[in-house]
């Protein structure tokens, strides 16, 4: 499952945009899918769009057929360079190593601030000051966990705007709002969890329980989007999120899409669909919107 993969395009048919896979660190195999929209200008500087695919940290890749249409789109609406990761995935690798994996990722991207960098999309057309993370399921949950470590270590060399976050995938041991509450459902999510990171100290741990961390208030950008849908399992845990982000002391913007109708990463599957075009409008827009965010 997850294993099919697609080659990148040097001019996408539909948007224009063209992509390409580089290798970041040889020794462990972390690479990326490089996306660059059309017609861009030397001189204009676009932000730089971190992605982290989802997968429940077990399948799919950054080359997977599923991603490459939906980060066309978002690549084009957006005028966003876009920086797709390839990090090693559970069990044969078992977290934290994705995350890590991630972060040795992040700190590559930034390393081409100032001119410098091996890769010349980076170096010629990247504003380092307008950095966004984002991601679908397992990979909002890695753009989460990696936006708090850049507000506890800093991000030398870039600046991280805002934060994306698609059908994440947070849990925890009591249910919130109408959250199942039938054991046996439970129980399974928990293990796919426990799986993945055998050294968790379990569902309540803040790696898959972001309110249970003590660094929570310090989220390391000013604003954050949370996208979750009507009939996934996953919603309740989003709006939870949300609420709780924005009562908290971090002080950014924090804002929620729900799309009524459909489930669980829905425009993955179904990117031509009029609400996956919906949600890419609305990812475009809250990343054009960043010039109103530079400080946090």
């Amino acid at each position: 499952m997850g294993t099919e993969i697609v080659p990148p395009s040097e001019s996408d048919p539909e948007t224009g945009v063209g992509s390409k896979d580089v290798v970041i660190e040889p020794n462990t195999g972390v690479s990326a899918r490089l996306y660059k929209p059309k017609h861009t200008n030397p001189d204009e500087k676009l932000p730089v769009l971190v992605y982290f695919h989802g997968g429940a940290f077990f399948v799919q890749t950054a080359f997977s057929p599923t991603y490459q249409p939906f980060l066309n789109s978002i690549a084009s609406q957006a005028n966003v360079i876009i920086v797709s990761v390839e990090y090693r995935r559970a069990p044969e690798h078992p977290l934290p190593i994705g995350y890590d994996d991630s972060w040795v990722a992040v700190k590559w991207v930034v390393s081409h601030s100032g001119g410098n960098g091996g890769d010349d999309w980076l170096r010629e057309f990247a504003d380092f000051g307008r950095v966004f993370f984002g991601g679908d399921s397992a990979g909002a949950n890695i753009a989460h966990n990696l936006a708090i470590r850049v507000g506890s270590d800093g991000l030398d060399g870039g600046k991280l705007v805002g934060l994306v976050l698609m059908h994440p995938y947070f849990w925890g041991k009591d249910p919130t709002g109408d959250e199942t509450t039938d054991p046996d459902t439970r129980g399974i999510i928990e293990k796919f969890w426990v799986t993945a990171c055998p050294s968790s100290s379990g569902i309540d741990d803040p790696l898959i329980n972001p309110v249970m961390d003590p660094k929570w208030p310090s989220i390391g950008c000013a604003k954050v989007l949370v996208v979750v849908s009507e009939r996934d399992l996953l919603k309740y845990r989003g709006w939870f999120y949300f609420e709780e982000l924005g009562k908290s002391e971090w002080g950014g913007e924090v804002e929620i899409m729900e799309i009524e109708g459909e489930e669980h990463v829905f425009h993955l599957e179904n990117p031509n669909c009029d609400k996956a075009k919906d949600l890419v409008r609305k990812v475009a827009s809250f990343i054009k919107s960043d010039q109103n965010h530079s400080t946090y």
